[in-house]
């Protein structure tokens, strides 16, 4: 069973734009119903993760909102840390659900048990990818994807149940 979920942010959680306010603040859009997939994981004793390349407040702000176990960023090297950080936290890497969408995703997708991306990932991304949502990146790809690998595991009424009282 999946123990660790870990999410890219941009083109993943958000839609892969980022934006500048005149102050020179960086703004970023997420999808709400992105939170869904991610309570009802965690009401599994399934745990989050954000690793990111880049370094925002605002994912930073994101996922605390979420309460996201882990919040990994500014890792150039997604693969080595998750190795790392497998072998530390004593998880096997097909213990791992991995969300990504792009060309610095796929060495650490390769060692997920199972990896999801959003529509709009890279060709290659979704060459490997064990599921393809048919959302884009940013407009609730994550929920689809983690909801599938609940459903397909059998447990999303439970999940969805201990999250939200049922459905």
């Amino acid at each position: 069973m999946i123990k660790l979920i870990v999410m890219d942010v941009d083109g993943t959680l958000s839609d892969g734009s980022i934006y500048y306010d005149t102050a020179g603040n960086e703004l970023k859009k997420f999808s709400v119903k992105d939170a869904a997939g991610i309570l009802a994981a965690e009401a599994v004793g399934i745990s989050c993760m954000i690793l990111t390349g880049r370094e925002s407040p605002m994912v930073k702000k994101r996922a605390e909102e979420l309460k996201i176990s882990y919040i990994i960023q500014g890792i150039k090297d997604k693969e080595a840390f998750l190795t790392r950080f497998l072998r530390e936290n004593n998880i096997a890497p097909g213990d791992v659900l991995y969300i990504g969408d792009d060309l610095n995703d796929i060495r650490a997708m390769r060692q997920a048990g199972f990896a999801g991306c959003p529509a709009d990932s890279a060709d290659e991304v979704l060459e490997l990818s064990d599921y393809v949502s048919r959302l884009r990146g940013g407009c609730g790809a994550v929920r689809d994807v983690i909801f599938h690998f609940l459903k397909t595991e059998g447990v999303y009424e439970k999940a969805v149940s201990k999250a939200y009282g049922g459905i």
